[in-house]
């Protein structure tokens, strides 16, 4: 057969098309499997530390951080809070107990890096429940004798300010305070030791 009838254009438009195609499928395929290499979102959540801008949190509010699946509380302490949780220690179960495993500086009255600052996990140590920030002093509901804190109503445990457990309470110990550092004066980072940082 003759090269004659041979449509050279069309051979390299063919060729091109052809290229093209192959270039996008090649695309195709890698980006997934480089993709792959990366955690996973559940792989972040399990371990990854986690940052929360504090500078907008008023003394006396709350906020709450996810860090790996749980309830991180964030509480701006006034003065007055400081001087109440001062005046709990007969109250508590025991001043200076803590969960086995947490960070050195959760010592002392306050169990903080910074004393405005109280970081803690919102789950109940007793049954896992979260309890409720319950920052106002002598509610009707919970006695003249409330300074403010956390009051946990499935069975009625009571933490105060620095997350120390009142005695006669369901709820074995503290609240449990996660691993943090400041990045800054405005940031919190969760999951980080400040020993390590």
């Amino acid at each position: 057969m003759s090269n004659d009838g041979v449509n050279k254009g069309r051979r390299r438009f063919l060729l091109g098309a052809t290229s093209a195609v192959g270039a996008v499928g090649v695309v195709g395929v890698a980006v997934p499997f480089v993709a792959s290499w990366n955690p996973s979102a559940k792989a972040r959540a399990a371990g990854a530390p986690a940052k929360a801008d504090i500078s907008k949190l008023e003394p006396g509010q709350q906020m709450t951080i996810e860090w790996r699946g749980k309830p991180v509380w964030v509480v701006h302490r006034t003065p007055e809070m400081i001087a109440n949780v001062e005046k709990l220690n007969d109250q508590v179960a025991d001043p200076n107990s803590e969960v086995p495993q947490q960070p050195e500086y959760v010592t002392g009255v306050l169990r903080s890096i910074k004393p405005q600052y109280a970081v803690m996990i919102g789950i109940c140590t007793h049954l896992g429940c979260s309890p409720t920030y319950r920052p106002e002093v002598a509610p009707a509901d919970l006695g003249e004798d409330w300074l403010g804190g956390f009051f946990c109503p499935c069975h009625g445990s009571r933490f105060d300010l620095a997350g120390r457990v009142y005695k006669s309470v369901p709820a074995p110990v503290n609240l449990e305070v996660p691993p943090y550092k400041y990045e800054s004066d405005t940031t919190i980072v969760i999951g980080v030791d400040q020993e390590k940082a």
